[in-house]
């Protein structure tokens, strides 16, 4: 195009289309830098190591596992649809308790229930249909009763051809003083089953009359908001929180919006679920999330896959421990602990 060509081409732009070229390169400009800036800013490279090791939350301590999208629900009697028992020990007993700790949990998840003379028991369902050879809800049996129970009544493989654990857990059922003296230097999560924040009270007091120093130990406890935020005044220095509620509202809000840099209130001294389908969803992961919820005194917890229409929990195989990236330090809470807790081993030497 000769010059008089080129004069004519910018005459029939017009005055106005040059400054609005030159907008468009500076809006393109600054939403590269935009880009760059926030991806900069959420690089989990970029952010130092996280300190320390990986930690183990057993659920339930060493149990017996089963089918987790058979048995959906807090009343699907779950023992129903256990997998073929490979050991005799049950869940939420000082020999699952002990067991867990042998093969590298770092803390203990068991369940508490009160009796109907005032005592309070480990045992994770709401009544003693399922497993037991009992009927009604723990709380209307008397320790007398649930003692006298057998925990591994209700078992099968099978659809009920067979039951491979009857008349083996008959008296089994522990107190929470057992529990404790099964753990008397190791830290346990405690999981209040009721909404009751008279429940709070009754195993703080527990606590207090065995002499266990639950602040020192590192002690944890967690369930509805009630019982929780008394547990809270009981033991402000003490890790204490609501999994369904506040977890879940300082995960949502992350993923929406924590790509700024802005960590939600949700998440001040409270606790991030991460399922391990859903890493990538979390900005900044692993170091860069994990110096975020130190910077707000939360903690971390790495639960298993999240899956619609199935009981979402924690992990069963060293094969989803292998997702985790070795810097992470936080928590992972664990299903079969015999299986996850000999694989961690090699990683935290």
């Amino acid at each position: 195009m000769t010059e008089a060509n080129t004069d004519w081409a910018d005459a029939l732009e017009g005055p106005e289309k040059k400054p609005m070229k030159r907008r468009t390169k500076i809006a393109l400009w600054l939403f590269a830098a935009l880009i760059a800036w926030l991806t900069l800013s959420n690089a989990s490279w970029l952010a130092p190591a996280p300190e320390g090791k990986p930690k183990l939350i057993a659920h339930r301590g060493v149990y017996h596992l089963y089918d987790k999208r058979a048995a959906v629900g807090r009343d699907t009697c779950t023992a129903v649809h256990a997998y073929p028992p490979e050991h005799d020990v049950f869940e939420n007993t000082p020999e699952s308790m002990r067991w867990a700790v042998g093969l590298g949990a770092n803390m203990v998840e068991i369940d508490v229930a009160p009796t109907k003379d005032g005592r309070m028991v480990l045992f994770h369902d709401w009544t003693v249909d399922c497993r037991t050879d009992g009927e009604g809800e723990t709380r209307d049996l008397t320790l007398a009763e649930l003692k006298a129970l057998d925990i591994g009544y209700g078992y099968t493989a099978d659809g009920g051809k067979t039951f491979p654990l009857r008349g083996k857990g008959v008296g089994k059922l522990p107190t929470v003083e057992e529990g404790l003296a099964a753990l008397p230097v190791h830290p346990i999560l405690f999981n209040f089953k009721s909404k009751n924040p008279r429940e709070a009270d009754q195993l703080f007091a527990i606590l207090k009359v065995s002499g266990r120093d639950s602040k020192k130990l590192g002690d944890a406890f967690y369930g509805a908001e009630r019982p929780v935020k008394r547990m809270r005044e009981l033991l402000p220095d003490n890790w204490s929180f609501d999994l369904k509620r506040e977890a879940l509202a300082c995960s949502k809000e992350y993923v929406t919006y924590g790509w700024t840099g802005i960590v939600p209130e949700s998440c001040r001294n409270g606790v991030i679920a991460i399922p391990i389908n859903y890493q990538w969803a979390f900005s900044g992961w692993p170091n860069r999330l994990v110096a975020r919820m130190d910077s707000v005194g939360a903690r971390v917890i790495v639960f298993g896959p999240y899956e619609s229409g199935k009981s979402n929990e924690g992990l069963s195989t060293p094969q989803q421990l292998a997702k985790i990236p070795a810097s992470f330090n936080g928590y992972i809470w664990v299903e079969d602990i015999r299986a996850v807790g000999p694989a961690l081993r090699p990683r935290q030497r």
